[in-house]
């Protein structure tokens, strides 16, 4: 650490200093002498700093006031008094990531960039955003919620909802565990601010008054309410010079009053029954979830928090854990309910099972089977083993450096968040070394374990059961509730008032079509883009085929076993990812699944099998390719690693087939469950299905055809001849991988380096297997047109045309199309216009294909209108060469986006074997440099034409009538 961080602002007090070794980081603590705003910085050697700013919120009602008025606070403010800073900035900034959440309890402002000017840009609108606020009515109409007619200029039609939070928790609250979690904690928290929807209840959104939302942010949004934490290798004086210039000098301390408090005790277990909606026609057998959830301590006393980890661990961390044993096996449900562990976030701790896929008379005796398996263990106690296999988990999950698909200082910050929050030391938790050692000295006590069990949840009466049930009426009842309320209040609205309703739409219109004056924004331009950060290098061992990358890896290694795919027919193609799923699910050799589980827990940090397939660089119909056993483990555990994966190669056995049935359910339900959150990405699969073999097998494997094939599947399984025949296939197949060359990838810091390569030599024979031949596949070329029908409250709209590989010139043109569209067009006209959580277009180089996509969208056809207009608006209408330097800033952005340590050098080996290398991915940035407007016109005309397009989306049945009329075909999910 430079000296300069001793340095303290005058404005702030210093509180404390620690190292935390196992992280690499000085952990400072600050107080802003003023306001009393904190400070927590976290000191690295890193130059992806990231700035987060908390306000705690504490909401007591499910109006969304919280939500709407993250996304209402990023509207303008008083230094940049636009329309809409936070989307601006986007678009003229390097960052690795910028966004905004609202949690139960509080809300937070983050960004993250690698540039010094970029940081400071974007610190300057974040806390002018965050504290001079400008909450324009017309932003929360838009982002909130409004009446408008259904054709907003007509007073004869339909009143409607409009609003992008509306219709964002719409799609949310869709999903039944969404339902399961708010229902479940609304029970366990009958009067604190968990009690509600911090997100908001759709049908109560419709009752925030924007006067609710003024008042709200007077009293939350002040320093004296505020967290500010960073990250990286800005000096933390640095950082107070800022805050206190732009912001914090215009305030004074303030006493905020919010209801923070623990829950009131229940003294008995609760029982509750609740509906959820499903499709008319639909059926309802065996779509029940029951769930068990106990109220606990605080999450911020860090040993309480670890000994609900420790808990949770022990009950559910993986097949041989009993509950989670329990649950898998019982023909109580077809699976274990997707919410299960503990929840810590909150200021108390919730423990939560159950399973999915019952009956609602079948709640009792899922009760008893959690209360036998407890009383169980309880009494049976947990092997020394085991507890030392979970602690071991713990310590490596606090030493692993993530940040492949998230920033690694704002994993830290969301750790360090929840105790700063609720009155902890965020410090202890992000510095697990004393507590991991104090457990491990607790453990020796054989009636530790089955003592926090009885304490915790057998003799916890502050637990409740939640029944939610299928109800197939449900939704037609919300809708003619919400039609009827409408009605009504269009039968009262005066001549005037529908007046001046229609006269809102069109003045928030006029607003949304305005161009406002963007140069008083901050920004990057071109010449701040950075030269090509270099990538990792590997250095090649010919005596057992490994690739080795030395990098700062924080105590963990990562080994993969590379296979090209054997020949495959299209049947065995589509067992794959059946297969890696299965594979560490599975018993190996003469180890059941159970001693497997015990086993890959105790010698590793997990294990898993992939595959993945890609198109030439000048050919994306040219496919080749790879399955990839991966794992990672503590660096004392490196041998072990090595031996591991070699027998799973060798040894995975498919003949307990109980098992694999139960892993099939699991599977099938988790997929079910994602369509409400990735249904934007689903329809995109599904409309690029014909475009290419890449994008046409995505589909089947991972898209909306393979959600319906695994549904399929699972009902096949129920026959015991089926359930053979599917072990059989398996083992056939895992034969034929057995018999690929194979390819050695290793991870980890240098001087592990020789011995990882011995532990190859001696665990791996030299000689090379017979090779299997080598896996292609036949050219695609459809078009679709089609609407695939769910239980959904909002849709998924997406067109699709083929373009060209990564390679072709007009790839980063085309790349450099899709942030342009959106950035001019598509935001305004599908968000901010049609209220929809988001919309945008880009190009997919892998397979070939440029997607036109919607999300949580209220529209359907107009929304497909849309993306058409967008074309017709790049062809026919002016553009500044700013709207094209921000889409080729965002595409920078992306392309230079930081990784892991490990990540990077992973991410560099996969690209040389598809033949991605340094030189044609600098080749590819060039040319994104290079693009013009007149490439942008000319890809467009080329490549989306309208004759070329294929259409899918993702709707409910009400829609029906609609997309039969646009000539879809209809699809069942």
């Amino acid at each position: 650490m430079s000296a300069d961080t001793e340095q303290v602002h005058p404005a702030f007090e210093k509180l404390r200093s620690h190292r935390i070794s196992n992280l690499n980081l000085e952990v400072e603590e600050y107080r802003h002498r003023k306001t009393g705003a904190r400070h927590l910085h976290m000191a690295a050697d890193n130059d992806e700093n990231v700035f987060f700013v908390a306000l705690r919120t504490f909401p007591m009602d499910s109006t969304g006031v919280a939500h709407i008025l993250e996304h209402t606070a990023l509207c303008g403010s008083e230094k940049y008094p636009v329309r809409d800073p936070f989307f601006m900035m986007i678009r003229r900034s390097l960052n690795t990531f910028m966004n905004a959440f609202t949690s139960s309890d509080w809300t937070a402002y983050p960004f993250a960039s690698m540039n010094r000017k970029d940081f400071d840009n974007l610190l300057e609108v974040y806390l002018d955003s965050v504290f001079f606020s400008k909450l324009d009515p017309m932003d929360f109409a838009q982002e909130g919620h409004r009446l408008e007619f259904e054709k907003p200029d007509d007073p004869d039609s339909n009143l409607v909802y409009r609003g992008v939070v509306y219709n964002e928790m719409k799609g949310a609250m869709s999903a039944p565990t969404a339902q399961l979690w708010q229902n479940l904690s609304s029970h366990l928290f009958p009067t604190t601010t968990y009690h509600y929807n911090s997100g908001g209840e759709p049908d109560q959104i419709v009752d925030l008054e924007y006067d609710d939302l003024l008042e709200f942010y007077r009293h939350h949004y002040h320093p004296s309410n505020a967290i500010f934490v960073t990250y990286g290798n800005i000096a933390a004086h640095e950082h107070h010079e800022k805050f206190e210039e732009l912001a914090l000098k215009r305030f004074d301390r303030l006493d905020i009053e919010l209801p923070v408090r623990d829950e009131k005790r229940m003294f008995s277990p609760v029982q509750v029954e609740q509906g959820y909606a499903v499709n008319e026609g639909e059926g309802t057998e065996g779509k029940t979830h029951i769930v068990m959830g106990w109220l606990l301590g605080h999450s911020f006393d860090l040993l309480e928090n670890m000994e609900g980890q420790l808990l949770s661990a022990v009950l559910l961390e993986n097949s041989a854990s009993p509950l989670q044993r329990a649950l898998e096996t019982t023909d109580l449900g077809h699976a274990p309910s997707p919410m299960m562990g503990l929840e810590d976030s909150n200021r108390e701790m919730t423990f939560v099972c159950g399973i999915e896929g019952s009956e609602p008379e079948r709640r009792a005796e899922l009760e008893a089977l959690v209360e036998s398996t407890l009383r169980q263990v309880a009494g049976e106690g947990v092997s020394q083993e085991r507890l030392e296999a979970i602690l071991h988990q713990l310590e490596l999950h606090q030493r692993e450096i993530a940040g492949d698909q998230f920033p690694y200082g704002l994993q830290l910050i969301m750790q360090a968040i929840s105790p700063m929050v609720h009155g902890g030391d965020p410090v202890e938790l992000l510095d697990l070394e004393p507590v991991l050692a104090q457990l491990r000295e607790k453990i020796k006590d054989p009636d530790y374990v089955p003592g926090l069990i009885r304490r915790k949840l057998l003799d916890n009466p502050h637990r409740v059961t939640l029944t939610l049930r299928p109800d197939e009426q449900l939704e037609n009842r919300r809708q003619q509730a919400i039609q009827d309320h409408l009605a009504r209040r269009k039968a009262q609205l005066t001549e005037e008032e529908s007046l001046r309703i229609a006269e809102r739409a069109k003045a928030l219109e006029e607003r949304q079509m305005r161009k406002d004056d963007d140069s008083l924004l901050p920004k990057v331009t071109l010449q701040d883009v950075p030269l090509q950060m270099p990538e990792p290098e590997g250095q090649y061992d010919a005596e057992t085929g490994a690739t080795v990358y030395s990098r700062g890896t924080n105590g963990l290694v990562y080994q993969q076993v590379v296979l090209p795919l054997p020949d495959l027919t299209e049947e065995e193609l589509l067992l794959l990812p059946y297969y890696t799923a299965l594979i560490s699910e599975v018993g190996c050799g003469d180890l059941d699944y159970l001693q497997m589980q015990d086993r890959i827990s105790a010698e590793s940090g997990g294990i898993g099998a992939s595959f993945t397939a890609k198109g030439r660089i000048d050919d994306v119909q040219a496919m080749s390719g790879y399955l990839i056993f991966s794992g990672k483990a503590l660096a004392r555990n490196r041998s072990e690693l090595t031996r591991l994966l070699k027998d799973v190669f060798t040894g995975a056995r498919f003949d307990e087939k109980e098992r694999i049935r139960e892993i099939i359910a699991q599977i099938r339900a988790r997929r079910e469950q994602a369509v409400t959150g990735s249904g934007h990405a689903l329809a995109m699969g599904a409309a690029a299905q014909g475009v290419s073999a890449g994008a046409w097998l995505a589909y089947r494997i991972g898209g909306l055809a393979a959600i319906r094939a695994t549904k399929d599947l699972d009902k096949s399984l129920k026959d015991e001849a089926g359930l053979e025949d599917f072990c059989a296939r398996l083992g056939e197949l895992h034969e034929r991988i057995r018999n690929q060359k194979r390819q050695f990838l290793l991870i980890g810091e240098e001087s592990q380096a020789p011995g990882m390569l011995e532990d190859l030599k001696e665990h791996w024979s030299s000689q090379a297997p017979e090779d299997a031949g080598t896996w292609s596949m036949d050219p695609v070329s459809y078009q679709t047109n089609e609407a695939w029908l769910t239980s959904t409250q909002v849709n998924f709209c997406a067109r699709a045309f083929a373009t060209v590989p990564v390679d072709h010139p007009d790839s980063a043109a085309l790349t450099v199309l899709g942030g342009f569209l959106r950035n001019g067009h598509l935001h305004r006209a599908i968000r901010e216009k049609g209220g929809a959580y988001g919309g945008g277009a880009g190009q997919d180089s892998v397979n070939g294909v440029f997607r036109f996509f919607s999300y949580r969208d209220p529209r359907l056809a107009e929304t497909l209108s849309d993306f058409d207009d967008s074309l017709a608006w790049l062809a026919n209408e002016d553009h500044d060469d700013q709207t094209l330097e921000e889409a080729i800033l965002g595409v920078i952005s992306q392309l230079d986006r930081p990784r892991s340590p490990a990540g990077a050098a992973r991410h560099a080996y996969h690209n040389r074997l598809f033949g991605r290398s340094p030189e044609q991915r600098a080749r590819f940035r060039e040319r994104v440099l290079k693009v013009t407007l007149d490439d942008l016109r000319r890809v467009a005309a080329t490549w989306l034409t309208p004759d070329n397009a294929s259409v899918a989306v993702v709707t409910n049945p009400e829609n029906r009538a609609e997309v039969e009329k646009l000539g879809m075909t209809i699809q069942e999910l």
